[in-house]
């Protein structure tokens, strides 16, 4: 039987949430009539993250390159799937989130879209920023990264992910697929209900005043993305920090 969409994980040292994640989406897949895979891209981990993506039932690319959107792409070159959904380490996919994204490929008229976002267990002003992130993603149509679903010719017509940003890469995929879509007269659909699930460990981990001055640096300044050591709140981890 063909493969008709293929769910990607961009992994760098996931050892910890990635079996579960794994786990939820092959719950959720069980759910879909159409066949699917699901591909890890190893991005070049210390810890057990290929190990456990193999035994968890994934494929498995490896990418050395430490780029999240390196990442991505990477995993879309072994994908056999007509549909693509992007899907952090750290994030649970509803049953019947996965089957609206599908729908929504297979209908036709839609080119792809995103996902709202929440978590479970977090502050009460993580859930404000999970919520203020809403608002922005539906009202500009930007998918947040954690959650990316979109047809494979117009993700290889948009050239994938761009890599020469290391983060919001999804944002400008977004724009891309928007643009192309409307010369196909398709639409790109942000999903509101149900919601994907992630941990938002990065709003844990830093503090409001740097993720406040990070986020506004890469308003004022997008370009700064080209450069890594600009972009740490998406690469560094509080135990990486540690040892330094």
């Amino acid at each position: 039987m063909s493969i008709d969409y293929s769910i990607i994980i961009p992994a760098y040292n996931e050892e910890a949430l990635l079996e579960n994640t794994i786990n939820h989406l092959k719950e959720a897949m069980a759910t879909v009539t159409l066949k699917g895979e699901i591909i890890v891209t190893n991005n070049n981990s210390t810890d057990r993250t290929a190990d456990i993506a193999k035994y968890a039932g994934a494929n498995v690319v490896f990418e050395p390159i430490n780029q999240i959107s390196r990442a991505r792409n990477a995993g879309v070159t072994i994908a056999k799937g007509r549909y693509l959904i992007f899907v952090d380490a750290d994030t649970i996919v509803p049953p019947e989130l996965l089957q609206n994204a599908i729908n929504n490929l297979e209908s036709g008229e839609y080119c792809g879209g995103g996902a709202a976002v929440t978590s479970h267990d977090v502050p009460l002003v993580v859930k404000g920023i999970l919520g203020y992130w809403n608002v922005i993603s539906n009202t500009f149509n930007i998918a947040a990264g954690c959650f990316v679903y979109c047809r494979r010719d117009d993700f290889e017509g948009c050239g994938g992910f761009s890599d020469k940003v290391y983060a919001t890469e999804e944002i400008w995929l977004s724009m891309a697929l928007k643009s192309k879509a409307k010369k196909h007269k398709r639409k790109f659909k942000i999903i509101n209900k149900p919601k994907v699930i992630t941990s938002a460990r990065k709003l844990v981990w830093f503090s409001y005043s740097y993720q406040s001055i990070m986020l506004l640096i890469i308003f004022i300044f997008p370009f700064l993305t080209r450069y890594k050591w600009v972009c740490g709140y998406w690469y560094k981890r509080p135990e990486q920090k540690e040892k330094k």
